[in-house]
């Protein structure tokens, strides 16, 4: 191969040789006070000709070093400069494109609402994703890390099950801002989940469900009749109308529109539930009435219930069903679960035999007594 630097003489008092040659795609040229100097240069360069070729002549050594550098590092991981290269490109033009966290919070909102999704479902959003936009103010999404992220989780003070319900939202709303070109990948996932330990739901007993139902109001006592006894959610109750209890079929209807899965179903009404639903029925208007959070605190006043379970009466429905009739299949169906599974474990032994058969004998008021099969038993 014909040699393509070669030496030159150069008129200068001192530097006496010039090797021109090309780097980077720019014309260079070295000077050199010896001929030894020179052809050293001169040897170097045409030795990376003909091991690299005219281009790998012209890439200049620092780069050359900091590529094989670069390489030997990445080869580690099993990465290439190319998948290096790629990647931090991306993260950068996803910067670019990237929108704040308190911008990202509304977008995210404004799309669900459009979506259809509920309005429990928005006002749950409402309620944790400004806590995380506050904590990262005029922050791009694009840049927060797994481990600000997990920080901020970690110092949140609430109980396990809370925590890891704000990180599957924070899950859901960094998936979005990929969809969205925000960010590049969900650094939500990589996030530790808190540990929960299982605890068995809390329950009323046949007592304090009896207390309960005796001391509720007339315009309350449908709420915790159907709360006790078709175990709907307390969203579903608040959103049921008198039309969507059907005595002529036995069967309380939730339709899509007010459950919480979006799914219509049906309830079977007891026959006890059907005895504490009759003196109080209307065709039509809301089942629960507009200040059932105050009668309610009244009635568990009234009653002697100091401690009230979370989902109390949902639970106790679900425990008490599931042991009185032993089908957790019929059971999941009811609640507006797809997992007969997960009811199985969660109510199974909860209460015994005998009391479920109580709790489904609870009945109104007959004979000049307030709850008939309560009494004979108690």
């Amino acid at each position: 191969m014909r040699k393509r630097f070669q030496v030159k003489k150069y008129k200068h008092p001192r530097l006496k040789f010039v090797v021109n040659y090309r780097e980077a795609g720019k014309r260079k040229r070295s000077f050199f006070e010896t001929r030894e100097q020179a052809n050293a240069f001169a040897a170097f360069k045409n030795a990376q000709l003909r091991k690299f070729g005219v281009e790998g002549a012209e890439f200049s050594s620092r780069l050359r070093e900091m590529a094989q550098e670069c390489a030997e590092r990445l080869r580690a991981y099993g990465k290439t400069l190319k998948e290096a290269t790629d990647f931090y490109v991306a993260r950068l033009k996803a910067s670019e494109r990237s929108i704040t966290a308190a911008a990202l919070v509304e977008q995210l909102i404004a799309a669900k609402k459009a979506d259809g999704m509920s309005a429990r479902y928005i006002e749950d959003l409402r309620s944790r994703l400004p806590r995380f936009a506050k904590k990262f103010d005029g922050q791009m999404v694009a840049t927060i890390t797994s481990e600000e992220i997990d920080n901020w989780l970690r110092g949140l003070e609430v109980g396990p099950t809370t925590r890891n319900n704000f990180r599957r939202t924070l899950v859901m709303m960094f998936n979005y801002a990929v969809q969205r070109g925000y960010a590049t990948s969900n650094p939500a996932e990589k996030t530790a989940k808190a540990k929960v330990v299982d605890s068995p739901p809390g329950i009323l007993t046949v007592q304090q469900t009896t207390r309960l139902l005796e001391a509720a109001s007339p315009e309350l006592l449908a709420y915790v009749a159907i709360g006790a006894f078709a175990g709907l959610r307390r969203a579903e109750l608040e959103r049921l109308d008198w039309s969507d209890v059907h005595f002529d079929a036995d069967l309380i209807e939730v339709t899509a529109q007010k459950s919480k899965t979006a799914r219509r179903r049906f309830v079977k009404i007891q026959p006890n539930l059907r005895e504490w639903l009759l003196p109080v029925r209307k065709h039509t208007g809301k089942v629960t009435p507009d200040n059932f959070p105050k009668q309610l605190d009244a009635a568990r006043a009234a009653a002697g219930i100091t401690e009230w379970p979370d989902n109390a009466l949902r639970h106790s429905f679900a425990s008490y069903h599931l042991a009185h009739f032993n089908n957790s299949a019929a059971l999941a169906l009811e609640m507006g679960h797809t997992d007969s599974g997960m009811i199985f474990n969660h109510y199974r032994q909860l209460v015994r035999p005998k009391e479920a058969e109580r709790y489904w004998n609870i009945r109104p008021a007959t004979k000049g007594k307030k709850v008939v099969p309560f009494a004979a038993h108690a």
